[in-house]
This record gives structure tokens, sequence and C-alpha cells, in this order.
């Protein structure tokens, strides 16, 4: 009996108490594990968000390779980051880049103009590449040709491409400027290309010159060589030893006729980023000079030249029949053209 009794007590030691539902314990962990998992996903979802804009942000810096602090917003279209196809710009490839053309006349000083612009380190002007007529022949060969000078390659003997901070090249007005003017200015706004406007203000000078280099392109005075431009006090001498003659009857007419062609040009390229610069304010006010390198941005240097003028002096110096055009242009609004400007 005792036994059955220990055996009883036994029994009843080994009775575990009554689970729990099965289902709550289930529905709790459940709970807690989607808990979890909102937060670890929020977390994550952070992170990946700044991840994600630190890419962003270096990828615009990479895609703007030059601060823009220093620059006015206003001037932003006409800063240029080229990527030439026939070579690297190194490590000026982050070095902004302006887009000009010198618009002139033929013997209106633009060669000694470009040679001054083309002293400074910086410049990079092509002379007058649309003297050859194939690349004038029509608005796409134009575009095409000013497309290669704006990318960098285009080369000449002023090319400093690679670390160039402007870029350019002269460009007459008789050479499709004007006979394409619409497309041309709007390529010029399109593109971000300021123009840089020289004339001359005494029409008459430019007269001489326009007919003693005319000549000289046959006689060939210098040793049987033609040259547009000298170097040398003793070659300019030789060349400003003829002097032309002038047909007094058409040249108020002619003179005119600049007058209009020079006003039609500005008027065509009134919307470009322009500056108008006059020769003979380049020889008097060397301050001019100034004037260009702040108008493209270019680190001020002092220019220089190695062309010689070949016509100084007063006028009847350089005209066969002075007398006769003297007369012609005195009293009329063409008489300061008589007197030396400079």
């Amino acid at each position: 009996m005792r036994e059955e009794i220990c055996f009883f007590n036994k029994d009843s030691l080994l009775i575990k108490p009554p689970k729990k539902s099965p289902l709550l314990l289930r529905m709790v962990i459940l709970v807690f594990a989607m808990v979890c998992g909102v937060y670890i996903y929020s977390i994550c979802l952070k992170q990946l968000s700044i991840h994600t804009k630190t890419k962003l942000l270096n990828i615009q810096l990479i895609g703007r390779p030059c601060p823009d602090d220093c620059i006015n917003l206003s001037e932003i279209p006409y800063v240029h980051y080229p990527k030439p196809e026939t070579f690297s710009r190194a490590e000026c490839k982050h070095n902004p880049v302006q887009f000009f053309a010198i618009v002139s006349m033929q013997r209106s000083g633009s060669g000694w103009f470009e040679t001054l612009m083309n002293s400074h380190v910086n410049v990079s002007s092509n002379g007058e590449i649309f003297s050859v007529k194939d690349r004038r022949k029509n608005i796409s060969s134009i575009i095409q040709t000013l497309d290669k000078v704006y990318n960098l390659d285009w080369f000449s003997s002023a090319s400093k491409n690679q670390c160039s901070a402007a870029v350019g090249f002269k460009w007459m007005l008789n050479q499709g400027l004007m006979e394409h003017h619409k497309e041309i200015a709007e390529y010029f706004n399109r593109k971000g290309v300021s123009a840089i406007f020289l004339f001359r203000r005494n029409l008459l000078r430019r007269m001489v010159s326009l007919l003693a280099n005319s000549y000289d392109q046959y006689a060939k005075l210098l040793n049987g060589t033609h040259k547009s431009h000298v170097h040398t006090p003793e070659e300019a001498d030789i060349l400003s030893k003829y002097k032309p003659s002038i047909n007094s009857t058409a040249l108020i007419t002619q003179l005119k006729d600049m007058e209009v062609i020079t006003a039609k040009a500005l008027e065509y390229f009134n919307s470009t980023r322009h500056i108008i610069l006059y020769y003979e304010d380049l020889i008097m006010n060397h301050t001019k000079l100034k004037d260009v390198q702040e108008f493209l941005k270019l680190p001020q240097m002092v220019l220089s030249s190695r062309q010689i003028k070949i016509h100084k002096g007063p006028l009847s110096d350089h005209i066969k029949n002075w007398e006769d055009v003297n007369k012609t242009l005195a009293a009329t609004a063409y008489e300061s053209y008589l007197h030396a400007d400079y």
C-alpha cells in the first residue's frame, strides 16, 4: 500500500502544468518579427538614400568641371569647355574657353590687331579662314568650319589649343558673313560666340591702303614678293613710295557705300554679344586693348606686334592726285578725312 502511494505521488510529481495556447504565442512572435523587419527596412532605406544622393552629387561635380562661382549668370552662356576630337586638353580640360570672331573689312587694321591678340599667351586667333571660298560656299560648309574652330580642332600657326582661354579667327564682311547673316547671328547666339567689330574711322586712309595693296599684288615691290603686312621700317618705306590715284568723281559715293556696309553689319549682329573697336582708337589709346581683354575675360597682359605701319604721316604724301581729292571732300561730311588723325 505504501508502494502504491509512493508510486502515486511520483506520478503526480511528473504531471506538467497545462501549456499556453500555441496560437497566441505564434501571434506574439509574428508581431515581433514584423516590428523588427519594419525597423531594419527603414534603416536600410535611409542608408540607400544617402548613398544615392552622394552618387548623384559626385556625378554632378564631374559633369561640371569648373566652378562658376566667379562667373556672372549672364556670362555663363559664353563660357565653354570644348572636348576636341584631335587631341586631349589634359590638365587644361577644366579651363573655360571664350569663343570670338574678329569681324572687319580688308585694310582696316585687322591683321595688326590679330597679331596683338595672338601675343597673349592664352589666345588663339586662327587668321582669315574664310578667305578660302570652299569654306563659305554655303551655310552648311560655314557651320562645319565654325564647329571645327570652336571645338579646338582647327590647327594654324597661331593655335595654342590645349590651354587656350579664348579661341577665334578673323572674318571679313565680304566672305559670306553678310550673305548668311541671319544664320550666322543665330549660330553666334546659340553657341555663345562674342563678336569683336573692328573698323576704320578714316575711310579715305582705308581706300589708300586698299589701292596700294592691290597694286603690290602685281608689282611685288619687295624683291618680287607681295606682302600685305611688313615687319621692318625699310619694307614699309618701299611700299609707301607708291602713290595711288583716286577716282575723285566716284569718291563720295564709294565712301557712303563703305558706311552703309558697316552700319548694316552692326544692325545684323546687334543681338549678339559684341564690342565695337576702331583702328584709330587702338593706336591712340592703348587702354582699348585692356577693354578687349576684359571683354574676353582674359588675364591682363601687355600685347605687342611686330607689324610696321606702311602709310604714315599726312595723306597728301600718299595720294597722287591729292588736289582733286582735297577739292572733292572739302566742305563735305568727309572733310575730316583729309586731316592727319594720328
